[in-house]
């Protein structure tokens, strides 16, 4: 399909419904943040047209966010409109140098617990303000006079129908069968319009320029200090680029076209930015839900996002006079939908899980009560004190059993853990044997000295100390080789590779010691984390089918866990089709079908290797006709008529895994979920030799490294 059939058949209905979705949301953003309404129209057009060619996301709808509403109302306040437009222009500049140098991905090692803290922060903050509005007044520029506000102002019943009519028909309306292809803002802001124009009650509507191009705003230089005027630049620029960053990773998660550049698409940002305030206009970020909206609709380039922005400015230039009809209470109930929205309640368990609920509630408070900065750099040091003290915090537990004392120190042993960890030693009586076991990932030179001189001490007291440990950090700086950098985590024995690292014992009996080998080593750390998998089910986050290939390790080359990964495992990591599938080969269906329909997975992947033995005997038909194996490797007939008359074993593996992706799709339900948006397939290539994992290009079986795509 041309470009230009795949722009006029996706694209351009996904921009009219993207537009349809952004006007509203526009209008109720620039008046929540204080700003001219138009500005929230002119930063959506220069959004969608500046941002959509130039970023870096070709899926990302740029505009007016709600996460910007709380800093740009402060800005407005003190230094007002025209001035905040100018510490937009020079926001953007700073975002076009920070994607020069190349650190758009360092802006998203902001940790998740602060930036989930500050969204649900703004969100509180929003709907607080709005609920003024929404009884007939106008948004204070803190809570705490938002929230006085609310007791002191009779409210205007006109105004809270209208709110009440919007707010439950935004709930409500994406519940309606089909719904979803008008969208919910949309639908309610007509439905409003409509009530009050029946109705006749007396409720303040949006009001614009006659001349919209005369309106717009010509920006100021702000007038102050030096150091205040930055603090306000780098404020927008930071507060922007991390919005529009995580909005752009979130966005690669539902669709499976081209990875996001982060750092393009801070240039992007940022040239939309300085447009933008050179116009008049907000300042401008990635927004979420628009994003989402354009994928949902079935977006395909990056013309559908340009071509919103077109559709909005001749709105703007021809029907303007239709949106002063809007009731300002209808834009106030859009805006507490969307302020609810972004106090997620999922996040608090996953936060809670990992430890960094105080990092959140910290940060949510900071933001409500001090202000949008503030808030957030008391949540980032909080963040940053609590991994200070799990650095430094070290686990020692001593027991007896029977006749020897253990002891389990985990975590990562360095001076300033050294005088509890001695502590515990010294407890120990003398004369005893002593099972000192190291579950540590770091050890510095002080906490070597530490223990080797209570060992040292303790065997000249006749004790007996042995030292067990799954890295070799102790045994390497006792021969005079410590480790400079942390070492890969104990996943399994390895036989040889792992004997001659980890200085073990040859085994008497592979299975039985490796079990055994569990549960000394690891089992007691992992148990609790089973414990909580246990009682809450399963929720992996892929079905990666794979080779049963002895050599190739699923958990260990995608570095995941229990939990995160349902795996499939047969000869030559086969998908037969629907219309091929047998009783005596259904469970790989059986697998596909429980993971899509019932756990939900957003992403299937299909893994081939190299030195593959199955696509061997494929490509040199030695499997004996009769056999489980051939009736078995008929399944990838397909793939090796892909690549018919070739020799190469490694590009049939490669076409094989494209083969098996198009299989996947027969599946009715994988179909289905891939169609709506809510499945991924991707193809995976391991190659044993160089310990990489690639990804495979469906159309020409290409292996494209991961770092090209990320």
């Amino acid at each position: 399909m041309s470009r230009v059939s795949t722009v006029l058949r996706y694209d351009l209905p996904a921009s009219f419904v993207v537009f349809l979705i952004s006007v509203p949301l526009s209008l109720g953003i620039a008046a929540a943040s204080g700003a001219p309404l138009i500005a929230g129209l002119v930063a959506a057009v220069v959004g969608g047209i500046v941002a959509g060619s130039l970023g870096g996301s070709a899926f990302q709808v740029s505009g007016p966010a709600a996460g910007m509403t709380v800093i740009v109302a402060g800005l407005v306040e003190q230094y007002g409109w025209p001035a905040t437009a100018g510490i937009t222009i020079a926001a953007g500049v700073v975002q076009i140098l920070l994607g020069i140098t190349k650190v758009g991905r360092l802006t998203l090692s902001l940790s998740p617990a602060v930036v989930h803290g500050m969204l649900a922060g703004i969100g509180i903050t929003i709907v607080i303000g709005q609920l003024q509005v929404l009884f007939g007044g106008h948004a204070d520029s803190d809570v705490l006079s938002s929230v006085v506000g609310l007791f002191t102002h009779a409210p205007v019943w006109g105004a809270v129908a209208v709110g009440a009519v919007t707010i439950g028909l935004m709930v409500l309306w994406p519940k309606v069968p089909r719904g979803n292809v008008v969208p919910a803002p949309l639908i309610a802001v007509v439905a409003a319009t409509g009530l009050e124009i029946l109705s006749g009650w007396d409720v303040d509507t949006v009001q614009l320029p006659d001349n919209p191009l005369l309106g717009l705003a010509t920006p100021e230089v702000p007038s102050g200090g030096v150091l205040d005027i930055g603090f306000a630049v780098l404020s927008v620029a930071l507060v922007a680029s991390v919005g529009s960053l995580l909005s752009a990773v979130a966005v690669d998660k539902m669709h499976n076209g081209p990875r996001a550049d982060l750092d393009r698409e801070l240039i992007g940002q940022g040239a939309a930015n300085a447009v933008s305030g050179a116009l008049g206009g907000l300042p401008v970020a990635g927004v979420i839900v628009r994003s989402s909206t354009n994928v949902a609709a079935g977006a395909r380039t990056r013309s559908s996002s340009i071509l919103h922005g077109v559709w909005i400015a001749l709105f703007v230039l021809f029907l303007a006079n239709v949106l002063e009809h809007i009731p300002m209470a209808a834009l106030a109930g859009v805006l507490i939908v969307v302020g609810v929205r972004l106090v997620y309640a999922g996040h608090l368990k996953c936060l809670k899980l990992h430890g960094e609920l105080a990092v959140y509630a910290v940060t949510v408070l900071g933001v409500i009560s001090l202000g949008l900065l503030e808030g957030v750099a008391i949540g980032v040091a909080v963040a940053v004190v609590r991994a200070l003290y799990r650095l430094a915090h070290t686990s020692v537990r001593v027991s007896q059993q029977d006749d020897e004392w253990r002891v389990d120190v985990g975590g990562s042993l360095v001076f300033l853990g050294v005088g509890r960890l001695v502590r515990e030693l010294r407890r120990i009586p003398v004369g005893q044997k002593v099972i000192l076991q190291l579950h540590i990932d770091f050890m510095d030179h002080a906490a070597f000295e530490a223990i080797d001189d209570w060992r040292t001490g303790y065997e000249d007291r006749g004790g007996q100390v042995e030292v067990h440990e799954e890295d070799t950090w102790y045994s390497r700086a006792r021969d005079g080789e410590p480790g400079r950098r942390k070492t890969i985590p104990w996943v399994g024995r390895w036989t040889d590779w792992e004997r001659r690292t980890f200085r073990m014992p040859e085994p008497r009996e592979p299975v039985f010691d490796g079990a055994l080998e569990f549960e000394r080593m690891a089992a007691h750390l992992i148990r609790p984390f089973l414990a909580e998998l246990a009682r809450n089910g399963q929720r992996p986050e892929q079905l990666f089918i794979t080779c049963a290939d002895s050599r190739v390790l699923p958990n260990l080359i995608t570095s995941s866990g229990p939990g995160e990964q349902f795996c499939v495992r047969n000869i030559g990591n086969l998908v037969p089709p629907v219309h091929l599938e047998s009783d005596e080969d259904s469970s790989v269906g059986a697998a596909i079908e429980f993971a899509v329909d019932v756990l939900n997975v957003p992403t299937i992947v299909v893994c081939g290797h190299s030195h593959c033995g199955a696509m061997k005997a494929l490509m040199g038909g030695t499997a004996e006709p009769g056999t489980r194996l051939h009736s078995w490797l008929r399944n990838a007939a397909s793939s090796l008529a892909r690549v018919d008359g070739t020799d190469d074993l490694e590009l049939l593996a490669a076409a094989n895994v494209a083969q098996q992706l198009d299989n996947l799709r027969t599946y009715p339900s994988v179909r289905k979920a891939e169609e709506q948006g809510k499945l991924r397939l991707v193809g995976m290539y391991f190659d044993l030799a160089e310990a990489r994992v690639y990804l495979v290009d469906p159309d020409d079986f290409r292996l494209l490294q991961l770092e090209s795509q990320a």
